[in-house]
This record gives C-alpha cells, sequence and structure tokens, in this order.
C-alpha cells in the first residue's frame, strides 16, 4: 500500500515565489552584467581617457613655455625641450644659446599659471591634438617689479613613445579675430 505524501497547505505557492524571485534575481544579474560588460568596452571611455592624458600634457608643457628663471635658464630650458618634439623642438635647441644669452642678460623670472584648458580636436589613431589654454604670466624684473598678463594660446600635440608633446604652439586670436 502506497501512502500519497501531503504536503502542508502554502507550500507550493511559496515555492512558485521562490522560483519568481531567483528567476527575477538571475535575469537583473545578467542585464546588469552585460551593462557592465558594454562600459567597459565601449570605445568612449578610451577616447575619453586619451583626451584626458592629451590635456594634461598639453597644460603642462604650455605652462613649462612660459615658465623661465634667469638663475636657472639652463634647467628651464631643458625642461622646454622634453616637452616638445618636431619644428617646435628643432627651434628651441637651434635658438638655445642666443635665448639664454638674452634671459640671463633681461635677469627676469617669467612664471605661468594655466587658468583653463580644453582639447579642441583629437584625433588618437593618428596620435594629433589641438587645445586651447589660458594661462596668467607673471614676469619679474631685477627691481623685483611685477607684471601679470592673461593669454590664450594655441596647441599642437604629437604622441611621441607613448607621451603627448608640443608640436606647437602660438597666441589665439582675441576678440572677433578669426584666425587666417
Amino acid at each position: 500500500m502506497t501512502r500519497a505524501v501531503r504536503t502542508p497547505a502554502g507550500v507550493r505557492p511559496a515555492l512558485a515565489v521562490a522560483l519568481a524571485l531567483t528567476l527575477a534575481a538571475g535575469g537583473f544579474a545578467a542585464w546588469g552584467g552585460q551593462g557592465w560588460y558594454a562600459a567597459a568596452h565601449d570605445d568612449s571611455a578610451g577616447y575619453a581617457a586619451e583626451r584626458d592624458r592629451a590635456l594634461a600634457a598639453g597644460e603642462q608643457a604650455v605652462q613649462n613655455l612660459n615658465t623661465l628663471d634667469h638663475r636657472r635658464v639652463d634647467q628651464g630650458l631643458d625642461l622646454w625641450e622634453s616637452s616638445t618634439t618636431g619644428e617646435l623642438h628643432a627651434q628651441l635647441v637651434d635658438g638655445r644659446a642666443e635665448f639664454a644669452g638674452q634671459v640671463k642678460a633681461a635677469k627676469t623670472v617669467t612664471t605661468a599659471r594655466v587658468l583653463s584648458g580644453a582639447v579642441t580636436e583629437l584625433d588618437d589613431r593618428a596620435g594629433r591634438a589641438r587645445l586651447l589654454v589660458a594661462l596668467r604670466v607673471t614676469v619679474t624684473t631685477p627691481d623685483a617689479k611685477s607684471t601679470e598678463k592673461d593669454s590664450r594660446m594655441l596647441g599642437e600635440l604629437t604622441r611621441t613613445d607613448g607621451q603627448w608633446k608640443l608640436s606647437g604652439l602660438g597666441q589665439a586670436p582675441v576678440g572677433g579675430a578669426a584666425a587666417g
């Protein structure tokens, strides 16, 4: 004689609810995992990170090229050269001796502080970028008088050996003037 096992009332509905919750949790886990995977492998995150690296390097290089102390002119010019590449680097190397003499004779201390900056173009594949930097340059003369000047600089960056370096630098047009 076989006896049927009876389950207490309410166990089957509880089992159904537990199964439904398990399936729902599994669905949410799959959905969240897919979203995480997509975000981790999204090209825009890598592009944004490269833009930020280019901006940081560009701002530092522009600041370097607008800072020079006559008492440590060789150290300053070494920093200029290490911040640049291409034709700009060649110009700095070629004119170094003459420029060092001028700075030593003038006995000035020039310091720059970046106020803001932005990458205006980035070609990550080609390793080229352009940026706009606003900075405040302070020039102190031998008689300890200081003058400040705010300026905007346009820079071109080239990625060399995995590092962004300035390959071009010039004044940005002021007001409504267009670059020509």
